[in-house]
């Protein structure tokens, strides 16, 4: 039993672990990309459409290889997913290309009050008094960052607060079709990857062009951006699969504070190599926003060992009434076996 939650434990380490390197990675890589510093990659939605294509490539392999075996989830959830997705990850992108690294990173922490409302209000969920205090302190810091940055644009703004949306929704979602179909992270991924790269591939060049003014027709591909593109779909693919996973092992709220982390690792290095400008009131803020979450993982782990604590004491004020069950149930069997032997003879 040790060892088996010893091994759980580990996988959860792992899975999370690659979450944050491949999340870290893949804004770093992306915003060199897409800034003018860097190659001026300004297609965010096509290059979304590039990750699930490599992605859905993976999938194809893997399922042909035998890794995994499909499972059925009905045509209209995909697509409907699917959507959500695109949405979800075209806003993201649309987001670190409008805005300052910092403002980014701390819009996607508004995700964790977002998704307990999505949550209350899809599946009746209830939080404790102390969750909810920690997610009180989130927004509290969320707050004080936003107030502060002064590098928000109106397009930026609103492709955050579109991104935030539908991010917590494609987050609940994937945990509730793994519940429902029975079906794994990486199935799960395999059948919606395609749907998005085919849809995305299409729109995407029209959807940048209306945003950035550009045709990727256009732009002139180098050596060094060809090389950041295929770094970008590599980091997709392994953030992609570890966000399914990482859903799948915790829930939609504690993925999100979890990632707390990747919030102080991201604004860090968007000061180091972005030069993006970093407030005394954005620091106070950020470190708010981290304690708040911190604040929630203890808040968690104390309602886990207080529903382990109550689970002994009901099982034992029901034992012996679960023998005297038992004994009659095994007296009635008896009984209705002897019967049945009779009428059989």
């Amino acid at each position: 039993m040790e060892s088996e939650k010893k091994s759980s434990s580990i996988s959860n380490f792992g899975a999370w672990g690659m979450n944050v390197v491949s999340s870290v990675g893949i804004i770093m890589a992306n915003k060199h990309l897409m800034s003018n510093n860097g190659y001026a990659f300004t297609f965010a939605t096509t290059l979304t459409g590039f990750h699930f294509a490599v992605t859905a490539l993976v999938g194809l392999v893997s399922n042909a290889s035998g890794y995994s075996a499909p499972k059925h989830v009905p045509l209209w959830e995909l697509l409907w997913f699917s959507a959500i997705a695109n949405i979800s990850i075209t806003g993201m992108n649309l987001s670190l290309m409008l805005n300052s690294v910092g403002f980014y990173q701390i819009s996607k922490l508004s995700m964790i009050p977002v998704v307990c409302i999505m949550e209350w209000i899809l599946h009746g969920k209830h939080y404790s008094r102390e969750v909810k205090t920690a997610v009180m302190v989130v927004v509290i810091g969320v707050g004080v960052c936003t107030v502060t940055d002064v590098k928000v644009n109106l397009k930026g703004f609103v492709c955050a607060c579109l991104a935030v949306v539908s991010s917590s929704l494609q987050q609940i979602s994937i945990g509730s079709l793994q519940k429902k179909y029975s079906i794994g992270s990486f199935e799960l991924l395999s059948k919606t990857a395609p749907i998005q790269a085919l849809s995305l591939i299409i729109l995407g060049p029209f959807v940048d062009y209306y945003l950035s003014g550009k045709l990727i027709t256009n732009f002139k591909l180098s050596s060094g951006a060809i090389i950041f593109i295929l770094l970008s779909c590599t980091l997709a693919v392994f953030c992609n699969i570890s966000q399914y996973l990482c859903i799948g092992r915790f829930s939609a709220v504690s993925f999100q504070v979890l990632g707390h982390m990747k919030t102080v690792c991201v604004l860090t290095l968007g000061w180091l190599l972005f030069d993006s400008e970093l407030t005394f009131k954005n620091i106070m803020g950020m470190i708010l926003a981290v304690v708040g979450m911190v604040i929630y993982s203890w808040a968690v782990e104390l309602e886990k060992s207080s529903s382990a604590k109550s689970l002994p004491h009901a099982k034992n004020s029901l034992t012996e009434e679960e023998i005297r069950l038992l004994r009659e149930g095994i007296e009635n069997s008896t009984l209705k076996d002897v019967e049945l032997g009779e009428a059989k003879v």
